[in-house]
């Protein structure tokens, strides 16, 4: 499969993928996966539909470090 991205789509990922220090395609690859395979988890009970339900993407945990009684008060 070829996908043609117009050149603001293009120039985006150039761009996060610069940042993140990755190529575009690897991180083209990355969100098409995110977005289609993670689809196909299917829950196999109640505990796991309900644990999936909570379930929220909250982005990168914080280091402990900033957590310490000194940056608490900062």
């Amino acid at each position: 499969m070829v996908l043609t991205l117009d050149p603001e789509l293009e120039a985006a990922l150039a761009e996060a993928a610069r940042k993140q220090g990755a190529s575009p395609e690897d991180l083209a690859l990355e969100a098409l996966r995110k977005r289609f395979l993670a689809a196909t988890l299917q829950p196999r009970d109640e505990w796991e539909r309900g644990l999936l339900a909570a379930a929220r993407d909250c982005g990168v945990s914080l280091p402990d470090s900033t957590l310490s009684r000194e940056e608490l008060y900062d």
